[in-house]
């Protein structure tokens, strides 16, 4: 933003099932945020205009600041008179978010570039075509006809190389002839982002049938993958043909100050931001409606991955699909019939913006959340097998080892942050569960602070932060990511009883405690907001906290909502074949750490 300084700013983030508004101010020298309003998105029958729900959420923010923003359906742009805001943003992911298909000439090679482009850009990637994919032609024009992506992204053979196999993928695309989602009459946009000697053959097989535009090869020579002109390329396409048709959409554009940016987009900057700032390694999650986007620094190193069919409303069904009714079943702390928890999913797909009405039905919801972000953590690792060096660069030699082995940067014991985001984590009842939710998931090792987005605003403060950062961050720092405090979790296995863990806590205050804990247990202990304390751990021979196994270290720990909490239940973990053993232990854990009402 040129010129004065902003007072007042309004946000919008327009997600599958509902769509939130937030409204900031400058306080003083700082800038807050003072309301939110929500209400359900509006993008389907029978209304089939985004701006409807954002409208109904921004009323909410009028009646509960006494602020008049609205004049009719415009939004008064300036303060004046205590009226209006100086700037509106947006993002979304309503309609289901922008939904591509991917093809490449060698599914280890090119074709996992370009899908790397594509979830780099904020995209769900719906398949991956690769001439070597094992399945015939007119099997693959069946699938790119029936799955009707948003947009295709092409690619395929280093610059100067062969141009026969791409341009066969090209010819495919072509006989398909695929209709894109929204928008009756326009054509699909396709990104072709392979050799250049094959760049006329492709504009010739695909100018008239497609909305074609040709940008640098993704992987110029076999050393070096260059990512970001594809990705760069995905978001304007996005925005000038996916959400331009999707309803309502190009009356939402005209109303913001700066062009609405996925949502995933907007929270994977703020997660590189925090882990830039911090020179730290961060993992973020965004769990949705629909679905359920991991964000991860390391080395320096962003990767982002979107699971299309992880989401806790429409994708509800899909996650009992992929995990199994067992997997589901082994988080609840209560016998029920496999039927009854079917329904029970049945009717949330049915009517996704219902909450929980039972503490059973809370327990069911977050069984499923663990499940949905583990299976997403599971496709992101992976994914982000990153670049050594530079982040668009990638040698041969890692490329190949790291598609045949799928080695991971994800390094569990280097992590020093997750940050917690979406309806089921920023909404838990009580914040001990979305800590016990992020700890089950991701099984942090060693030592690993957790956080959670108060109210779900990330997305909001994300797209904001590339107009006006100060607003952004401090709102950020403030308001929107409240500690839940400090995990400690030893790794290795052992017999339950045995002793694991012996930990010395200093606080502030100069006083020290000593406690043990056993395998098996999960204990948490009171430690404040802004408080710090160090710690001496001494693990046992068999576990390591960080330093190797048996080997003890100092750090200084930080504090929270929720404390520290030590999970002793051993890395990895498994959860008792039994049963009674397996209701018992999980009742133990949750009263532990105080995670349910107990009767």
């Amino acid at each position: 933003m040129k010129g004065k300084e902003p007072k007042r700013i309004l946000a919008t983030d327009c997600g599958s099932t509902t769509t939130k508004a937030i409204l900031i101010e400058k306080r003083g020298d700082e800038y807050r945020l003072i309301v939110r309003g929500e209400a359900p998105t509006t993008v389907e029958a029978p209304f089939e205009d985004v701006t409807k729900g954002v409208l109904n959420s921004v009323m909410e923010v009028e009646e509960l600041s006494k602020v008049k923003i609205l004049d009719g359906e415009n939004i008064i742009k300036g303060v004046k008179n205590g009226e209006g805001v100086d700037f509106y943003v947006s993002t979304s992911s309503a309609g289901g978010g922008l939904q591509m298909m991917v093809a490449g000439v060698v599914l280890t090679m090119t074709a996992e570039s370009a899908a790397r482009a594509a979830l780099g850009a904020g995209a769900i990637v719906m398949d991956v075509i690769a001439s070597n994919d094992g399945r015939l032609p007119h099997e693959k024009i069946e699938r790119i006809r029936n799955l009707r992506p948003d947009m295709i992204l092409l690619s395929g053979g280093i610059d100067g190389g062969t141009v026969s196999h791409v341009v066969e993928l090209a010819e495919l695309i072509k006989a398909a002839d695929p209709r894109p989602r929204f928008g009756v009459g326009y054509q699909l946009p396709v990104i072709y982002a392979g050799n250049k000697e094959a760049r006329d053959m492709i504009l010739k097989t695909l100018k008239e049938n497609t909305a074609l535009v040709v940008v640098e090869n993704l992987r110029p020579v076999l050393e070096r993958e260059n990512l970001n002109p594809a990705r760069n390329k995905i978001h304007d396409q996005f925005m000038e043909h996916v959400m331009a048709h999707a309803p309502g959409y190009k009356t939402l554009m005209q109303k913001t100050d700066v062009p609405i940016m996925p949502t995933p987009g907007a929270v994977g900057l703020l997660v590189e931001t925090v882990a830039k700032k911090e020179k730290i390694a961060v993992i973020g999650v965004d769990i949705g409606g629909a679905t359920t986007d991991v964000f991860s620094v390391f080395q320096e190193v962003f990767n982002r991955t979107v699971s299309a069919n992880l989401g806790m409303s429409y994708s509800i069904s899909n996650v009992l699909a992929e995990t199994g009714i067992e997997n589901i079943i082994r988080w609840l702390p209560i016998e029920i019939e496999e039927r009854d928890l079917r329904n029970r999913i049945r009717n949330k797909m049915i009517r996704p913006t219902t909450i929980p009405h039972t503490l059973e039905d809370l327990k069911i919801e977050q069984a499923i959340a663990r499940e949905a972000l583990r299976l997403a953590f599971e496709q992101h690792k992976s994914m982000a097998v990153g670049l050594k060096g530079i982040q668009q660069e990638r040698t041969i030699s890692d490329a190949f080892s790291q598609s045949m082995t799928g080695e991971t940067l994800i390094d569990l014991m280097g992590l020093n942050l997750i940050i917690g985001s979406g309806g089921i984590l920023s909404h838990a009842p009580r914040r001990n569960q979305a800590a016990l939710m992020l700890i089950d998931a991701f099984l942090p090792e060693g030592i690993t602070r957790l956080t959670v987005d108060s109210i779900f605003m990330m997305p909001h403060l994300g797209v904001l932060s590339t107009v006006h950062e100060k607003s952004a961050t401090e709102v950020f720092n403030k308001d929107c990511l409240i500690p839940l405090g400090t995990c400690i979790a030893p790794v290795g296995a052992g017999k339950e009883g045995a002793k694991v863990l012996k930990l010395t806590i200093e606080r502030g205050d100069g006083k020290t405690e000593d406690h043990q804990v056993k395998y098996g247990e999960l204990v948490m202990l009171p430690l404040g907001i802004d408080e710090e304390a160090k710690v001496t751990l001494h693990p046992e021979k068999g576990f390591d906290v960080g330093d190797g196994r048996g080997k003890p270290i100092e750090a200084t720990i930080r504090g929270g909502i929720v404390g520290a909490v030590l999970d002793c239940r051993g890395r990895p973990f498994k959860l008792p074949e039994d049963k009674r053993k397996r209701i018992e232990c999980l009742n133990n854990w949750f009263a532990a750490t105080d995670l349910y009402p107990q009767k």
